[in-house]
């Protein structure tokens, strides 16, 4: 999955990489990279596996590649370049600074505003699916009702969710515990523009069809409430602790009702 821009050539001629990447249509989630961050090489480790012609995508990055290789590997190299700015982007937005810049965009809801009626136009926080990239697009995260939502533009709609990782909207939460919503009342930031948060759908997994009216073949709900899926947030691959322990009495909930509609749908067939 790539994010989409329409940045032109004569804009790219005249503007430094990073500073045409982010003012071109639908990258306005992405936050500026420090350069002395990117300049660290410590800071990127691995990221040469996982980057075709890195060298040359990095330099282009930083604005030191030679005029005559960028012109004749303009094309792939542009999309190696993004991929590898992403990857940056998504280790630079969990340190101190890097947290700070989304922060600003947070409280400007730049990310948009949770469609939820309950949740009061609560601002949304972009997450990822996976880590690893061309898997997953990035979703958006609401603080209040902690599910997950799709953005509403296309353009945001296809940027890798792995530019934003698993973990950003939840170590942000837990760096700055002030910044968690309140489960009722307003929302932090101000009231949204309703029109803008009514076109975001949320994000429903199904593995199996909902029954349609008049017949067809009798679906058990017990067995549909097994097989939903919900989201767990996680800091570097480890369930957040009062989550966890929230969900754990949830599901004990859940299974304690599945129990029962497996019983009367036992009763019924009898």
């Amino acid at each position: 999955v790539e994010d989409i821009s329409t940045g032109s050539d004569s804009d790219y001629s005249s503007a430094q990489w990073i500073s045409w990447f982010l003012s071109s249509k639908g990258n306005e989630y992405f936050c500026e990279v420090d350069e002395d961050f990117i300049l660290d090489r410590f800071n990127l480790t691995g990221l040469n596996n996982e980057v075709a012609n890195y060298s040359q995508a990095l330099d282009l990055i930083t604005d030191n590649l030679d005029d005559d290789i960028q012109d004749s590997l303009r094309g792939s190299l542009d999309v190696q370049a993004r991929l590898l700015y992403g990857l940056i982007h998504a280790r630079w937005i969990v340190t101190a600074r890097g947290l700070a810049k989304m922060i600003e965009k947070y409280k400007r809801a730049d990310f948009g505003r949770c469609p939820r009626v309950l949740c009061n136009s609560q601002a949304l926080l972009p997450v990822g699916l996976t880590d690893i990239p061309y898997e997953k697009s990035v979703k958006l995260y609401c603080g209040r009702c902690e599910d997950l939502y799709s953005p509403k533009s296309s353009r945001h709609g296809s940027i890798d969710g792995a530019y934003f990782g698993t973990t950003f909207p939840h170590l942000l939460f837990l760096v700055y515990p002030n910044l968690i919503p309140p489960k009722t009342g307003p929302a932090d930031f101000g009231p949204g523009v309703g029109g803008d948060a009514s076109r975001l759908r949320r994000t429903r997994v199904r593995e199996e069809p909902e029954p349609t009216e008049g017949g067809g073949e009798q679906v058990s709900t017990a067995g549909v409430a097994l097989k939903s899926e919900r989201y767990r947030p996680k800091i570097y691959g480890f369930q957040v602790h009062e989550v966890a322990k929230l969900q754990r009495w949830q599901e004990a909930v859940r299974d304690r009702q599945i129990a029962r509609l497996e019983t009367l749908e036992e009763a019924k067939k009898m």
